[in-house]
Order: C-alpha cells, then structure tokens, then sequence
C-alpha cells in the first residue's frame, strides 16, 4: 500500500474558490477511478466538478464505508490532508489510476453531523443566496447525475393525485442526542397521529443525511414501517445528496443538501414543484429548493420538553389546509403557521 513519506512535499492547497469557477467551464469529463479496499477491488465514477467528498460517497456505495470512516492513500500526494470541499480536478489524478483505502464498516446507531468540520451555520443562508445557489450550472449538472445514480428505496407504490411529503429524521421526528433505554421515548410526540392524518393527502418520503442502514433501523423501531394506519412510499439516505458551495463572500464553505430534483426525476408523473414539501431543521437542507422546504422547529431534550411539543399537531392542520391548493411553489412555508390561523378564521365566518 503505497503513502507518500513524510518528507514529500505538502499537498497543495485545494483552492475553494475553484468550485464556483467550474460553473462557467465546459461539461466535465467522467473518470473511472479504483478504489482498493481489503484486498478487493471497486470501480467509480467521478467527473471534475465532483468533490473529494462526493468521491468518498460514490466509495461507500460500492464498500458500505461512511465517508467520515474512509483514510484515502494515494501515491505522491498527501489526499487524506485535503479537504473534502477540494475539486477532483484539483488532484493530480491519473483515469484509472488505483486509490488505497482504510476503513471499516459498522453500524451505527446515532451519528453525530453536527461534528462534522464542513458543517455550515444554517442561519448563514438566506433566501437571496439559496437562490444563487440553486440557479448555478453546475450544481444542476450534479443534481442530474445524483437523480440518474441514485436508487430510492421504494416501499409502497407511489399514488396518483396525492401530493408528497418529505420528512427529515434527526432533530424533526426523533431526537438523536438524548439518551433513553427505549427508542420510543425520544419519538416526537404526535409522530403516528401526524402521519396518519396526513397520509389520506400525502405520499411520504423519509429522507435522512445518514446510511440507509440507520434510516430503516430507527422508522422500524418507532414502528414507522408496517404501521397499519399509513404506509411509507420511500426512504431516502446521504447517498441522494449533493455537495453545493456558500455564495457568502466573506468566508466560502461547503455544505451537503438533498435536492427534491432526485425525487421528480425519478418520479415525474407523480411529483413536482407544485405538490412537494420537504420538512427539516437545517434551511441548508432545501437550499436547491427553498420554495419547497419548511423549517421545522427542532425537536431537542425530549425529556424536558416531551409534554410541550405541540410542533406536530400544528402541522397537521398547515399540511391538510394546503392539501386543497394546486400550486405549493407558490407559498411562504416560513409563515406557515399565521397561514393557518387566517384560513382558521375564514371558516369560522
């Protein structure tokens, strides 16, 4: 297994100021690179524009190894220094070329985002610059090739006429911090009268920034799945997700969202802009789709607040009142809740 010695030179700095340069450039070339991992090897494909970080998810879909868990060794160059926001054009890459890999599989249970290095301030995007960032080539390049890539684990047929709701796990249905001996004392509350009332309107997604392997383990525990009152149409993981860049001028970083575009594409005849809405904690999350996300107030310190979250309940009622409206695109989710108070008073008339 081949590293650089310690007294080659250091790895030159991947410039983050390249990734918005790529969006004026030609369409990028694929390469195939080999990742080699216990004694195996594993073919990618990756193209210019794509992040080191974007290399490490198409790594994992092959090994099962979570990007955060990969050591990448390449001959000359010092790779594991680099960040993961660096272009694949930034590495002196050769096609074909064969990457060492260290990195073990396991399960995990609560994976902790939040430590992630790369992570942005959720409070630094605003509308002006999520719409910057949607409107950018080459993210649209990035979000044709994850929608032709990526698989969603369907579960139950989508339905005809019904509009789709995707949901988040962490922090939005289930709080992943507190401890607890059963998994059901940090289920927000309201979760199953939520989804039950909703799924007469709603198809609904799951849709987690973790491995699948989390997602199915945690809906199944709840019993989200096989819950005789609502079906799950699908479950979505990291894997569907992009990496975009910040348009904040001051401090460029880079960040993960998921796109709904992978959903569309895959599904047209059933969902689009106008009968989609996606519910997060992170604004980051719907950055390529603002005007299809609500941010929904975080559920944290289930043993404190438990008793007092009401979030659910709330929605239920903007959710079903919406149902009856043709275009979604066309609303302010941020005021979702006076949206539902003034149609409260309009029937009441």
């Amino acid at each position: 297994m081949a590293e650089a010695s310690s007294s080659s030179a250091p790895a030159p700095p991947l410039d983050p100021e390249a990734i918005a340069a790529v969006a004026d450039a030609a369409p990028p070339e694929e390469m195939t690179l080999v990742a080699k991992w216990k004694g195996q090897d594993y073919t990618v494909q990756v193209v210019g524009d794509d992040t080191l970080g974007e290399l490490k998810r198409r790594i994992c879909e092959v090994t099962g190894v979570l990007p955060k868990r990969q050591k990448l060794l390449y001959p000359k160059f010092k790779l594991m220094e680099c960040e993961d926001s660096g272009l694949i054009s930034s590495i002196p890459f050769k096609p074909g070329v064969k990457i060492n890999m260290i990195g073990t599989v396991e399960d995990e249970i609560f994976v902790d985002q939040e430590d992630d290095p790369d992570i942005l301030d959720d409070y630094e995007i605003g509308q002006n610059e999520a719409t910057a960032i949607k409107d950018k080539d080459v993210y649209k390049q990035k979000l044709k090739r994850r929608a032709s890539q990526y698989k969603i684990k369907i579960l139950n047929p989508c339905r005809k006429g019904k509009k789709l709701l995707v949901l988040d796990i962490d922090y939005t249905l289930f709080d992943h911090r507190s401890s607890a001996e059963n998994p059901n004392e940090l289920m927000r509350p309201y979760l199953h009268e939520f989804l039950s009332a909703v799924y007469a309107e709603y198809d609904i997604m799951i849709w987690s920034a973790t491995s699948m392997k989390w997602v199915e383990m945690k809906m199944d525990q709840l019993g989200v799945l096989g819950n005789p009152n609502y079906k799950i149409t699908a479950l979505m993981d990291h894997l569907a997700m992009i990496t975009v860049q910040s348009e904040n001028q001051s401090e460029k970083k880079t960040f993960d969202c998921k796109p709904l575009g992978v959903i569309w594409a895959q599904c047209p005849e059933y969902y689009n802009e106008t009968n989609t809405i996606m519910f997060d904690d992170l604004r980051r999350n719907f950055v390529m789709n603002p005007q299809n996300g609500l941010v929904i107030k975080p559920y944290k310190r289930t043993h404190s607040n438990r008793k007092t979250d009401h979030e659910l309940v709330k929605l239920t009622q903007y959710l079903l009142t919406i149902a009856e409206l043709e275009d979604f695109s066309k609303l302010d989710h941020n005021a979702w809740e006076s949206f539902t108070e003034n149609a409260k008073r309009r029937r009441h008339r």
